[in-house]
């Protein structure tokens, strides 16, 4: 008997704006699809998630960021978010730690708010400015979307969600991911926010868009929350993008 064929896949990581980008293209523009898709977590791992994933034979396909390509983000982010009608805040990541909101994504899923979990935090991040390594910030975005702030805090403590952790880090190392977006139709892979039309377009059903002048409703409602600011990095705070991937 034939294998059946894998359903289409986004791979998002709650640290990118570029995954942001997609995401808000995909829900403005090709929404049928996204609906379609298998939304799948892209994250550095921390050292329990290393372990485990070591243990069951698998390996994070880690490369270290140039000063440069930080620097070109930095600006690349600024006319993309602009051209989008956008106020973004950069964050400032110290110590990082993603398992928090990228686990706590998995007990999002469990109740159906998956995808209402990765716009929520995206916004956190992008548009207030918000520490998604916090668990405490963990806490007060379930909240506002309704799930249990106990039970999707306690994602990096829950040995049953940090098993699906590990699996999600294998299926990154099967599906040859280096960055993000990156979306897979079939065995096809299609990386980064400007191959997205093309993904689009490998199914027959979908007409890739151009993406118009004016500011999409969808984006406007999220700008218009929040007040204005300039990218820029401010006096004495710096920025961690020195991680693999996750910016693109």
């Amino acid at each position: 008997m034939a294998r059946a064929p894998k359903p289409p896949r986004f791979y998002f990581s709650l640290r990118s704006p570029y995954s942001w980008f997609a995401l808000l293209e995909l829900r403005e523009h090709h929404p049928e699809l996204a609906a379609r898709l298998q939304w799948r977590p892209f994250w550095e791992p921390d050292a329990t998630s290393a372990r485990l994933l070591g243990e069951a034979g698998g390996e994070f396909p880690y490369t270290p960021m140039s000063r440069a390509k930080q620097f070109y983000i930095l600006r690349d982010v600024r006319r993309l978010s602009a051209e989008r009608g956008l106020a973004v805040t950069w964050p400032v990541d110290k110590d990082p730690w993603w398992e928090p909101a990228h686990l706590a994504w998995f007990v999002a899923e469990r109740h159906g708010k998956g995808v209402e979990w990765v716009e929520r935090v995206s916004r956190a991040r992008w548009q207030e400015g918000r520490d998604i390594c916090s668990p405490a910030t963990v806490r007060d975005l379930a909240e506002s979307i309704g799930l249990d702030p106990d039970e999707t805090a306690g994602a990096v403590t829950d040995p049953e969600i940090r098993a699906l952790g590990v699996k999600a880090l294998q299926d990154i190392q099967r599906d040859g991911v280096f960055g993000v977006p990156y979306f897979v139709n079939g065995s096809e892979p299609y990386w980064g926010l400007d191959r997205l039309a093309d993904f689009a377009a490998s199914f027959p059903q979908e007409v890739p868009q151009e993406v118009p002048a004016e500011v999409p409703d969808s984006a406007a409602a999220l700008a218009g929350a929040f007040e204005e600011r300039e990218l820029a990095l401010v006096g004495g705070r710096t920025t961690d993008m020195s991680h693999a991937g996750g910016c693109g």
